[in-house]
């Protein structure tokens, strides 16, 4: 049968880069096999979950393209896709354990388990729940029930020794005597993470698991919940955790964690995608700029690495500026226009001229937000000239001058085109007997404030003659100005 996966998220914070790497994995796989890829919410920690929480884990997928065949806002035949919905089918599941001989009651309180386990330690021991309650006499039990006792139920840990192939490390062993008799259904009646997960596994009949390596340690568990339900276990793939640069998990130290703050960051999805997909995968050659379709085509659990991988910012940074290259200029107009408005600007009518800016401004953007600071002076009125631009490059004698001769040759350059830009701003460094790089840098502060920018003669041309002659009669002004005031 095509392959059934999931993505399980827990809705106690956004939608963090390793799980979103998750979820891709799993999406990748589903789409490359044409299975079904379903969304589950784990959402029975009461307190710590939230409907917000959930609202921006779907954001999340769907920003990164990452639709899903079953489950919340879907549907599907094996819902509902919340756990909070499925308690009833938790509490039934122990209840058969508990008949079937595998799992018992368990009386004991928190006290008494906390107190066994500061024994433990304070003898140098590691301590494991002792079974105080499996062999409980008919008659304590019975005492215990009408005292009103609060009962939790444990799974009965066989001593059997088991293993399991794993897609990714291979074979991996386990002794069950290293594992207690652990908590299925608490106190309270909510299931434990290792009761709910093989439930549902089982109900929305998932053939693939395909999680982090964190959960390795959960697994020889939920493999003993799978035979004493008399199921046939999925296939296991535990794919390597994300580090940050210093070979730590990742985490808000590193900077961003969630998908949502990458969003506001200025990324593309695509190339988050792609980012995401090389995490701890390989296709098998030396591509790194792949398409959706390429990665659904060549993904296979057997590419990805059983080492850890490096979350790199900067690698991020250039695939999404060689994204950023090759999108086309109504998309990218479209992308950028929002950042614009939130950082207080108007959105060019001129659609043929925006798009122009924007190819310009292209080769130094890394980000979407790149292009709000880097159309700045394109946008504004008038220029403020940076202190280190004024200090580098309006210090050269008769600097005025040689604006004052360019702006005039600027004037009757005829077509207004780059070729006869240059030849204006070339020609009047000649005529002045000055190298063209004191005029080009000089100009360049008088057009944008700043010391660097993308080529001289492509901003003349985008500004436009009036606004050109404008700034650089301006400069003129502000450098009269500085040299009546006695400073050079």
């Amino acid at each position: 049968m095509p392959p059934r996966v999931r993505f399980a998220p827990s809705p106690t914070g956004y939608l963090h880069v390793g799980g979103a790497r998750t979820a891709l994995f799993n999406w990748l796989f589903a789409r490359r096999h044409g299975g079904t890829f379903v969304l589950r919410i784990e959402d029975t920690d009461v307190q710590r979950s939230s409907a917000d929480m959930v609202t921006g884990i779907l954001d999340g997928l769907r920003w990164l393209g990452l639709d899903w065949d079953e489950g919340p806002e879907v549907g599907g035949a094996h819902g509902p896709y919340f756990q909070s919905e499925r308690l009833d089918r938790y509490r039934a599941a122990a209840a058969r354990l508990v008949a079937g001989g595998h799992a018992y009651d368990c009386y004991c309180s928190p006290e008494r388990l906390r107190d066994e386990r500061e024994k433990a330690e304070a003898r140098g021991e590691a301590w494991q729940y002792d079974r105080a309650c499996l062999s409980l006499p008919p008659e304590r039990r019975s005492e215990l029930e009408r005292a009103g006792a609060p009962r939790a139920i444990r799974f009965k840990v066989p001593e059997t020794h088991a293993a399991f192939d794993d897609v990714v490390h291979g074979p991996i062993a386990f002794d069950p005597r290293a594992i207690e008799d652990f908590v299925i259904l608490r106190s309270d009646h909510h299931p434990t993470y290792h009761l709910s997960v093989v439930v549902d596994d089982v109900e929305m009949r998932i053939t693939h698991v395909i999680r982090g390596d964190d959960h390795i340690s959960n697994t020889p568990k939920h493999l003993l919940l799978f035979e004493a339900l008399g199921a046939v276990p999925p296939t296991f793939a535990h794919v390597p955790l994300i580090l940050g640069g210093d070979k730590k998990r990742l985490s808000k130290r590193h900077g961003a964690t969630s998908v949502t703050e990458y969003r506001r960051q200025g990324y593309l999805p695509a190339a988050m995608v792609n980012f995401l997909a090389l995490l701890g995968w390989s296709p098998g050659d030396d591509r790194e700029l792949m398409s959706v379709e390429e990665l659904v085509a060549s993904f296979s659990l057997e590419g990805i690495s059983g080492g850890n991988a490096v979350f790199n910012v900067e690698k991020l940074d250039w695939m999404n500026g060689q994204y950023i290259a090759r999108l086309p200029a109504r998309e990218l107009a479209g992308a950028v226009a929002p950042l614009l408005r939130d950082a207080g600007f108007a959105v060019p009518a001129d659609a043929a001229w925006w798009y122009r800016l924007l190819d310009l401004l292209r080769p130094r953007a890394r980000r979407l937000t790149d292009f709000v600071e880097l159309a700045r002076p394109f946008l504004v009125d008038t220029v403020e000239y940076e202190p280190a631009a004024v200090e580098q490059h309006l210090r050269a004698p008769d600097v005025a001058a040689h604006l004052e001769a360019l702006a005039a040759a600027l004037g009757t350059a005829d077509p207004f085109d780059e070729p006869h830009v240059e030849a204006a701003v070339r020609g009047t460094a000649a005529e002045r007997g000055i190298k063209a790089g004191v005029l080009i840098h000089a100009t360049r502060v008088a057009l944008t404030g700043r010391t660097t920018s993308p080529g001289l003669f492509e901003i003349i041309v985008i500004l436009g003659r009036d606004r050109s002659v404008a700034r650089i009669e301006r400069l003129v002004n502000f450098l009269a100005m500085r040299n009546a005031r006695g400073i050079s």
